[in-house]
């Protein structure tokens, strides 16, 4: 008869962390990741971040398994430690670059100019669409529309030049206006 090593004795974290093999390791991390887990997310209220510090955490651990000495014979508390100093490095990290994000001038960025072809295209394939349906008005809201919305003339000087009162060069403006809105999402 052999006698084999009974794999169900519950090891504790320094007998696992002195062997130092993937094993140990593995054994320890589904010991504790969930604990390291919710301790990264108390300290950053992220969830991804917390992630992140989770594996940062036991990646440490691993490169530093045979530097440390656990106390007390407990990972947990080395581990919430590394973890809390990873924490702290990423809250200097973003804090770093916020600062360095407001410092960047917004006026001196760069602009795509493809952005600003396509703005400009978007803008004058509307602009085509809005005269077709200016043009197909009837004449006495075309005028009006002409005069006031593209020629950017004042009502009361537009009322002179049509001789109408000022209340009917509204009134065909008013109109106008419904009929090109339906007519322009219509042709979207």
């Amino acid at each position: 008869m052999v006698d084999r090593p009974d794999t169900t004795i519950a090891r504790t974290d320094g007998q696992l962390w002195a062997r130092g093999d993937e094993a140990a390791f593995a054994e320890l991390y589904d010991r504790h990741a969930e604990a390291v887990w919710n301790h990264a997310y108390r300290l950053t209220a992220s969830w991804a971040t917390a992630e992140d510090l989770t594996s940062g955490t036991f990646l440490t651990a691993w490169r530093r398994r045979h530097e440390v000495t656990l106390v007390r014979d407990s990972a947990l508390p080395w581990l919430f430690q590394v973890a809390g100093n990873l924490a702290h490095g990423e809250f200097r990290r973003r804090t770093r670059f916020r600062r360095l994000l407001r410092r960047v001038p917004v006026d001196d960025a760069v602009h795509d100019h493809a952005d600003h072809v396509a703005e400009s295209l978007d803008g004058d394939r509307r602009l085509r669409a809005v005269l077709r349906a200016v043009a197909v008005l009837p004449v006495s809201e075309r005028e009006a529309v002409e005069l006031v919305l593209i020629g950017e003339l004042p009502v009361a000087e537009a009322a002179v030049l049509l001789g109408l009162a000022e209340s009917s060069v509204r009134s065909r403006i008013s109109r106008a206006r419904s009929k090109l809105r339906l007519t322009v999402e219509e042709t979207r």
